[in-house]
């Protein structure tokens, strides 16, 4: 085509327009390629709202957050990882049992070529398998034989490096404890199956292998992991003073019941599989102990309160006192007519018998029964101790369990029980689950409010001038009550072998918290004259608690003493050194 004539000429079957030397095409051609224009402009405007619609969706997640955040940027929350069992944390939160994500190693035999290489291998780099036992494994034929459980995230990469056919690893879960032995005896620990055995992770086993472990949320125990820590830290260093073979220490809320400390020593490391059987035994719930004088606290409370004796009467202390075969002493005697509130504070075993012979053995019973002495502490761990008890309960017990011998209780119940001497007269049953509020304890009104008034008195005078002297503390009044106790052995009691314990109760006025320390077979020192009884051993240990606990739960110094009880009277007891006891 020449100038501007049109030409027609066929193009592959089809005609087409030729002007200028340019081609146009018409007919079926033509509308296959309007078609395909018009679908690609259909779909670059899909792609382009696409991009506008992602591009303002970041936009605003970046300047405008509205609460969204990508999930592959969260971090877990250790406490609610819903690995099939729940956590448990403190009173405060803090984390006491958690699991872990983890690979087990385990091998299908009929795909293993070489049983004793792979054998070998494996054992290079998995220290503790026994190379013989794989290898036998390995070469059995069956479909699936465990290698080694719970693998570290190094094992597991030490494994797959050695590129063996017929091993695979399947994920599980570890239980771990990031406090370790702090909290052993009260968490507990599982099994190789993450199966509860023992402590709170055994009695609430069910619980923690709720389905929904994220909704449920972690199971919070009454426990203050800061108070735990310096009732350990004292216990340990007084173990150590006195070369004791154990220790056992509590914190109880007077109020409540909830335990905020429980250390039983030795202790050991739920995360170990090779702990010493003997270091996991409960001394503060499972061991059960005659407590000496610190039961003279409920022999005054009682007879105080079933009306059998006053704070003016007494008994004469003069000498020996004789039953049968059996001799009761006073481990320091007086040597003379001691009042009602001199028994206590001298601790007077032959007062404290004919004060509970007063008493009686129907009555007595009824009271440590109320005290929550005769039954199994209702603590919410499996290992928990029945208490000895005499049988048949004869004269002579009653008197013997006047001043703590002849009837073998735990630390726990002891603790429990002289909550309710000094918190007004209610018993609570102690708990290890912390409480949504006071009302939840449910208590039992054993004496009442005046006899735990006046029993607050003369505990207090105690610690101010009778066997709890090393116990005091500077800007805190506290009563408490000392005990010793030889420990029983075969054919009779131990010589040389004492359990040495102090109960107290803090601020003494009202009280908030009841501290108990024992101390299993101490040796005196050249500190303590050789003495390694309640009032040299464990009274000072209990002191160092209290003097470390007041201000950590933010309770102020006293400045002045605490009031006497409304109507009181001063009662002329001959004390040592002269004076009257307010009450």
């Amino acid at each position: 085509m020449t100038g501007g004539r049109l030409d027609r000429r066929p193009l592959d079957g089809e005609e087409h327009l030729a002007v200028d030397g340019r081609v146009s095409l018409d007919g079926t051609a033509a509308r296959a390629l309007h078609v395909g224009r018009a679908r690609l402009v259909l779909m670059g405007a899909l792609f382009a709202l696409a991009y506008v619609v992602v591009g303002v969706r970041l936009v605003d997640v970046s300047l405008f957050n509205d609460g969204f955040e990508p999930r592959i940027a969260q971090a877990a929350d250790p406490r609610s990882t819903p690995f099939g069992r729940r956590a448990i944390v403190d009173r405060n939160g803090v984390l006491l049992a958690t699991n872990l994500p983890t690979a087990s190693l385990h091998a299908d035999p009929t795909k293993v070529p070489d049983p004793r290489a792979t054998a070998a291998a494996l054992a290079r780099v998995l220290p503790g398998l026994d190379r013989a036992t794989i290898a036998a494994r390995l070469a059995s034929g069956r479909r699936f034989v465990w290698i080694k459980r719970i693998l570290t995230p190094r094992q597991q990469l030490a494994v797959n490096r050695l590129g063996l056919p017929g091993l695979a690893f399947q994920q599980e879960q570890r239980r771990v404890y990031p406090l370790g032995r702090l909290t052993g005896h009260v968490v507990g620990f599982v099994d190789i199956d993450n199966s509860g055995i023992a402590g709170i992770e055994k009695t609430f086993d069910a619980a923690l292998r709720s389905a929904t472990p994220v909704s449920d949320g972690p199971i919070r125990l009454s426990i203050d992991s800061r108070v735990q820590y310096l009732v350990r830290d004292e216990l340990a260093a007084a173990m150590r003073e006195f070369r004791a073979i154990g220790a056992a220490g509590l914190v109880l809320d007077a109020n409540d019941g909830e335990v905020l400390a429980m250390v039983s020593l030795p202790d050991f490391d739920p995360n170990a599989s090779d702990a010493d059987p003997a270091a996991r035994f409960n001394r503060a719930t499972l061991g059960t102990y005659e407590m000496g004088s610190t039961f003279k606290v409920f022999t005054t409370a009682m007879a105080l309160d079933a009306g059998v004796v006053t704070l003016r009467d007494g008994y004469d202390a003069s000498k020996p006192l004789h039953v049968a075969r059996f001799i009761i002493r006073d481990y320091s005697p007086e040597k003379r007519w001691l009042s009602v509130p001199e028994i206590l504070i001298y601790s007077s075993n032959i007062g404290a018998a004919k004060m509970a012979l007063d008493v009686g053995a129907v009555r007595q019973r009824d009271y440590l029964a109320r005290f929550g002495l005769l039954r199994r502490a209702a603590i919410e761990l499996p290992e928990v101790a029945q208490p000895l008890l005499p049988s048949p309960w004869r004269e002579i017990n009653t008197m013997t369990i006047g001043f703590g011998h002849g009837i073998a209780v735990s630390p726990l119940q002891l603790t429990a029980g002289v909550a309710a001497v000094v918190n007004g007269g209610i018993f609570n049953p102690p708990t290890l689950i912390a409480r949504e509020s006071d009302l939840d304890a449910g208590g039992a009104r054993v004496i009442s409010a005046r006899t735990s008034a006046r029993m607050r008195r003369l505990m207090e005078r105690v610690v101010a001038e009778g066997t709890g002297r090393k116990a005091a503390v500077a800007g805190y009044l506290i009563g408490g009550k000392t005990g010793t106790a030889d420990k029983p052995g075969r054919g009779g009691y131990q010589r040389r072998a004492i359990i040495s314990s102090f109960v107290a109760a803090f601020p003494i006025a009202a009280p908030r918290y009841v501290v108990f320390a024992m101390l299993d077979e101490p040796k005196g020192t050249k500190k303590t004259y050789n003495f390694a009884t309640g009032g040299w051993t464990a009274a000072p240990l209990v002191g160092r608690i209290i003097a470390r606990l007041g201000p950590m739960m933010g309770l102020p110094p006293e400045r002045a003493p605490a009031p006497a009880e409304p109507g009181g009277r001063v009662i002329a007891a001959a004390l040592k050194g002269g004076g009257g006891v307010a009450f």
